[in-house]
């Protein structure tokens, strides 16, 4: 089973999607693709670190997300990504991406786009459960920055293409799980 957890900041996606892997009945892993990169976010990945279980394995990733998985994948595991919109900008930054956008300049993608194929087509074929945490940015206004519509636009596509994906798609709002495709309605 595979399920795409989205929503906007702070909407409890995280919550749930630990909360789905507690109730399993699988050994978890939890891939984690935030780096510190300020004091803000250190103290948001202790306080996601102190939430979790202690016999909850714990991998960081921040770029090669489609490896990890084939390599920690297996029938009896629970994998919980948070999650893929980190992850994303990872790949803008690392890459020429971002750069590219801020200069008005032709946009070379390479890292993002192989990276996003790779995970692509890595789901299909994972064993075990897999949840997957994502941020929908897709409801606000359009952003002004050429660097932040293009990882609009980007993280868009990018939750599509996983939600095809996926076996069940929820969106949560307000702490509200709202089920947006499920085993029973997947076409």
């Amino acid at each position: 089973m595979k399920e795409l957890i989205i929503g906007g900041a702070r909407s409890g996606k995280s919550a749930l999607a630990e909360s789905r892997a507690a109730a399993s009945a699988h050994r978890v892993l939890y891939v984690a693709t935030a780096t510190p990169g300020d004091p803000e976010m250190a103290a948001r990945i202790v306080h996601h670190r102190a939430r979790r279980p202690a016999d909850w394995h714990c991998v960081e990733e921040p770029l090669r997300l489609a490896d990890t998985l084939r390599e920690l994948a297996i029938p009896t595991t629970c994998i919980v990504v948070d999650c893929l919109t980190l992850w994303l900008s990872n790949l803008f930054f690392a890459g020429q991406a971002a750069q590219q956008a801020e200069s008005g300049r032709l946009i070379d993608c390479t890292l993002l786009r192989e990276q996003v194929d790779a995970l692509l087509a890595t789901l299909p074929g994972l064993p075990g459960q897999l949840v997957l945490v994502s941020n929908e940015v897709g409801c606000g206004i359009v952003p002004m920055h050429p660097v932040s519509r293009l990882f609009a636009d980007e993280q868009g596509r990018l939750n599509q293409r996983v939600a095809a994906c996926c076996d069940q798609v929820t969106l949560v709002a307000a702490g509200l799980p709202l089920t947006l495709k499920s085993p029973r309605t997947a076409q």
